[in-house]
């Protein structure tokens, strides 16, 4: 049996989504388990969380005792039932977090099949899902517990099901209410977890088509009578709920704190020139980078075709518009990532040119070759001799893949080409994030930071020395995720203060004279019992922490004190 019939025949129905659905499921997953809690979003988004699962305030977004108000609620419920259902906030293990973002990309990998099915016929809507599904950006996505996942699953959702019901207008098969609902269900959800840009997307994809067309009888069939009360009824209740507690501080905190920055400049130093997502976009879409020129190539030359045409409409737009923002960072083009695969897959339709080819080679392996160097990279800078086989396993699989895939579609093989490169791709990034990233330990300072206190006998949580953990110099929120919510991040005072109570106290070595002159002042003794020494990525600075054992008052200690 050929592999085109082999494609057909698992692309029949259901199948296909399922498929890339657990394409998507094999490629994320080893990121879930195996690398540690990241700084900043994440562990801000998993603090949050657990902070509603202590508190019962499933309202309000807060971190330690400071609102965090940046995006609306939906992710956090999704991850409060996760660690509910799978776990306990007191755990404090980041896996649970992260599940609704695997889930999110599964969404997103099946979603992008069954819009592909429709617009293309179901073995390229099969391609495009499980290109999306192993594609370097949404599978490292789906192991990151934040909304970025979850929201290119729901307004992936959301498009495929407007191209159904925007083909059905132009020959295709007539649609009914689940299409209708499904399309009113994923703008909804994208709303939720991140406010207005996967409305935005659809709208400008409609915009568009009306543009390119001259009509747009097609949208009156997306069920206006009941479709924007859904909606309201999915987003509006927390928001009325968000804005009674908040005294509508939420909203001016949101849209004149987080939103209106991006737009009017690099915010937080993400800023980027016209032209950064294009760039990236070999990297991101990799291993299906592959076919990243033909998938180009078919959109100009096939764009009076309705469904490319439509394919079109949801890309151009968007990208466009990313790219416009000042603010950039690599996953924000992820909400267009779906139409740019139904582009890619559908150019398999027909043998592929020998331009296509050789650019779709020189594609992957340059992003082949970037992986490539990252990893040497990462090994000089931070591994050590015992990381060496992990690295020269990951290396040679980025090289591999590149390899596999200029080999084969070279030999006019263009299919097998693509399937064969994307298993190698997808253990590749396995083996970049389940074991060649979590090896390199000078980047994991909060983590083993917690595991010192654990070792040394100073971690509250097992009962043997009073609580919270101060600490100076180092404020990470994967720290903060680590230890727990009342983690205090005070000065040199306050760790001193720490100590004069008994408390463990964590120094960093710029707090350190400062805070060894507080402990002399109140007449303390320093009580190092080790150093965690490493890297803050998060701003490049070398660390170096310290941690001390308190001097405990009368009564003040509890249980027996560790060796």
């Amino acid at each position: 049996m050929t592999l085109e019939s082999r494609l057909d025949e698992w692309s029949r129905g259901w199948r296909g989504p399922l498929l890339a659905a657990l394409v998507a499921l094999v490629a994320g997953l080893p990121g879930v388990f195996a690398v540690p809690p990241l700084d900043r979003d994440e562990s801000r988004f998993a603090q949050a969380t657990a902070q509603m699962l202590e508190t019962d305030d499933y309202v309000s977004i807060n971190y330690q005792d400071q609102p965090r108000d940046k995006k609306p609620v939906g992710i956090h419920w999704l991850q409060a039932i996760s660690v509910a259902a799978l776990s306990d906030a007191s755990d404090r293990d980041i896996w649970p977090y992260r599940i609704p973002s695997l889930l999110g990309a599964m969404l997103a990998a099946a979603a992008c099949a069954w819009g592909g099915a429709a617009l293309f016929g179901a073995r390229t809507g099969l391609l495009a899902g499980a290109m999306m599904g192993a594609s370097f950006l949404l599978s490292t996505e789906a192991g990151i517990a934040k909304t970025d996942a979850v929201q290119a699953g729901a307004t992936t959702l959301a498009l495929a099901a407007m191209a159904r019901i925007y083909l059905s207008h132009r020959g295709g098969p007539p649609v009914g209410w689940r299409t209708q609902l499904l399309f009113w269900l994923g703008i909804g959800v994208a709303a939720l977890v991140k406010g207005p840009v996967g409305p935005l997307v659809a709208l400008l994809a409609g915009l568009a088509l009306w543009a390119s067309e001259r009509r747009i009888d097609w949208a009156k069939s997306l069920g206006w009578a009941w479709g924007p009360l859904l909606v309201l009824a999915i987003v509006g209740p927390w928001a009325w709920a968000i804005t009674v507690a908040s005294d509508g501080a939420f909203w001016g905190a949101a849209i004149g704190g987080d939103l209106a920055p991006k737009l009017v400049g690099g915010h937080e130093r993400h800023g980027g020139l016209f032209g950064y997502h294009a760039f990236l976009a070999p990297m991101l879409t990799f291993p299906g980078s592959l076919l990243l020129p033909a998938g180009l190539v078919l959109g100009w030359k096939a764009r009076k075709e309705p469904a490319v045409r439509f394919a079109l409409c949801w890309l151009v737009p968007t990208w466009l518009m990313f790219e416009l923002l000042p603010t950039k960072l690599a996953h924000y083009s992820l909400p267009a990532h779906g139409a740019l695969f139904l582009l890619m897959a559908a150019a398999l339709r027909e043998p592929l040119g020998r331009i296509s080819r050789i650019a779709g080679v020189v594609t992957l392996g340059f992003a082949s070759l970037v992986f490539a160097a990252v990893c040497v990279a990462g090994m000089a800078e931070y591994g050590d001799s015992s990381d060496l086989t992990w690295g020269a396993i990951t290396i040679g699989l980025f090289v591999a893949t590149a390899i596999t895939g200029g080999v084969l579609i070279f030999r006019r093989a263009a299919g097998t080409a693509l399937v064969a490169a994307g298993v190698v791709g997808v253990l590749a990034h396995a083996a970049f994030f389940g074991q060649l990233a979590p090896r390199l330990e000078p980047l994991w300072l909060s983590q083993r930071l917690a595991l010192a206190l654990e070792r040394t006998g100073l971690a509250p949580r097992a009962g043997v020395v009073p609580g919270p953990v101060e600490v100076a110099g180092y404020a990470e929120p994967s720290l903060v995720f680590a230890l727990g919510t009342d983690t205090g991040l005070g000065g040199p005072a306050e760790a001193a203060k720490a100590i004069a109570e008994g408390r463990p106290a964590v120094v960093e070595k710029k707090e350190q004279a400062a805070f060894l002159a507080a402990l002399k002042a109140a007449g303390l003794s320093p009580r190092p019992s080790g150093t965690i020494s490493g890297i803050n990525y998060s701003n490049g600075d070398d660390m170096s922490l310290t941690l001390y054992r308190g001097e405990p008052q009368a009564g003040q200690l509890i249980g027996k004190e560790a060796p």
